[in-house]
């Protein structure tokens, strides 16, 4: 079926455009036209102002909906995952695996491939949080689960990667732990890796760059920071120009300013949106269960018996919002920093993260307030107000 959205200001990924109506037809993206040159044969949708942007990309999404992916690695908890993020703006995930066994890991990578085989839009990979980490950098990841990588893990992870050609395996791990060559097998294969809950100094993350690392998990938290004498993680994350970083923008885990200087340092593009959400995100539970132990919400965040943070309550439209009033950054970079960068991190910005003719009609509407109305999945719309 083709249809007309109209009367919303368009961001198309690179530009606002007012007065135009962008044509769907069927999962794809027909046209961006004046909206006084439409044919008016064509079925239109009219959107009360506001704006409507490619859907937002999330690469580390732990839970949603009442779902915690890593106590249930099954298909209906993805899907009620993406149900939970979806009126938040998100159309596009990575299901998040936290530390555990190798087991519950190897099954939460195969519901992600059962996921994508049985067509589930939104799905572009999975992301393995763990358990490769730093003890002293673990954040709420239980120490039990916390080890050093084995061949064993790497010949399971570069399987799932051939096995499976429609989606990314990301994994995240603390690179001071990783044996020289580790990093540069799994990276030959296909696997993003990321530092993140690492105790590192700078070397030891530039021998990791130099494997093929390439990206950095929520820039600033779990990791050794900045001083003037040792760079630490943060110091080689800010200076190298290649890799990506992802940063949780919710008023807890990151000072504004701080934002600021990683935007200011990394070259335009390297720096994407995430949540870290929990099971809470779009569901009306405001505590849930991890490892047996109770995560609540305080103040607007969520923290565990030890008052460690532990993931975060908000959805990406809280992120764009908040990185475009707190931090101060223009809508159109925190509109790109939630869908075209993640979807550039992901090589998927071939068919995501903008609105342009072929590209699938992923996208979110969304009121001057920041209230999303609607998102479209592959041209299939939902309305949430």
């Amino acid at each position: 079926m083709k249809q007309a959205l109209v009367g919303a200001r368009i961001f198309t990924g690179e530009e606002f455009l007012d007065n135009y109506a962008l044509v769907i037809t069927g999962e794809k993206i027909e046209a961006l036209v004046p909206r006084a040159q439409l044919d008016s044969s064509i079925l239109q949708t009219p959107l009360a102002g506001g704006v409507l942007a490619p859907g937002f990309i999330d690469l580390q999404v732990n839970g949603g909906g009442g779902a915690f992916f890593t106590n249930d690695t099954s298909v209906s908890a993805i899907q009620t995952m993406l149900d939970g993020h979806r009126p938040t703006g998100t159309t596009s995930l990575l299901p998040t695996l936290i530390s555990d066994t190798r087991e519950v890991h190897q099954a939460g990578v195969k519901a992600v491939a059962d996921a994508v085989a049985a067509g589930i839009k939104g799905v572009l990979g999975v992301h393995v949080e763990g358990p490769f980490f730093d003890m002293a950098r673990r954040g709420a990841h239980n120490e039990r689960y916390i080890r050093t990588m084995e061949q064993a893990d790497i010949d399971w992870l570069v399987a799932s990667v051939k096995a499976q050609h429609d989606f990314k395996v990301m994994l995240t791990l603390a690179p001071e732990h990783a044996a020289p060559g580790q990093i540069k097998q799994l990276t030959s294969a296909g696997v993003v890796i990321c530092a993140g809950h690492t105790d590192g100094h700078y070397e030891d993350v530039t021998a990791a760059l130099n494997e093929g690392l390439s990206g950095f998990t929520h820039l600033y938290n779990a990791m050794r920071p900045t001083t003037g004498r040792e760079p630490g993680v943060v110091g080689a994350a800010l200076e190298d120009g290649n890799s990506w970083c992802g940063i949780i923008i919710d008023t807890y885990h990151v000072h504004a300013a701080s934002a600021r200087i990683a935007y200011a340092a990394k070259p335009k593009g390297k720096m994407y949106l995430v949540t870290d959400a929990m099971s809470t995100v779009g569901s009306p539970e405001k505590s849930f269960q991890i490892y047996g132990e109770t995560i609540y919400e305080k103040d607007g965040c969520l923290v565990n018996a030890e008052g460690r943070l532990a993931g975060s309550a908000i959805g990406m439209i809280d992120a764009v919002r908040l990185n475009t009033n707190w931090v101060g950054v223009e809508l159109a970079e925190s509109l790109r920093m939630a869908s075209l960068y993640p979807a550039q991190f992901m090589q998927a910005d071939n068919y995501l993260g903008r609105i342009v003719s072929g590209y699938r009609a992923d996208l979110v509407h969304f009121t001057d307030d920041y209230r999303v109305t609607h998102t479209w999945v592959a041209g299939q719309p939902c309305t949430h107000i």
